[in-house]
């Protein structure tokens, strides 16, 4: 079965990359699933979702993650602080 084009992308750096944890991949394949069909775009997301589908429990694992994600160059994000609206992800592509 062959990966889409972000995933395939994304697993090959992070075989290379020793600072990720499987925490980091989790949450990044969450993000990706829930960037609908086109991960090109920007996208909202949801923290208590992306918790629950990358088996994350700590709020402060999260934050660590999400934050070295985008400190180790695999996505943008921009927090929002509406409890209503979700934040702002987009996917980084190499």
């Amino acid at each position: 079965m062959k990966l889409s084009f972000p995933v395939d992308n994304f697993l090959k750096k992070a075989a290379a990359d020793n600072r990720l944890l499987p925490t980091h991949i989790s949450l990044f394949m969450a993000i990706f699933y829930y960037s609908k069909d086109d991960a090109k775009s920007v996208f909202q997301v949801c923290r208590r979702k992306l918790m629950q589908f990358a088996r994350i429990k700590s709020i402060a694992t999260y934050h660590k993650c999400i934050s070295e994600l985008v400190k180790f160059g695999y996505i943008h994000y921009k927090p929002s602080y509406d409890p209503i609206r979700g934040s702002m992800v987009s996917i980084i592509h190499y």
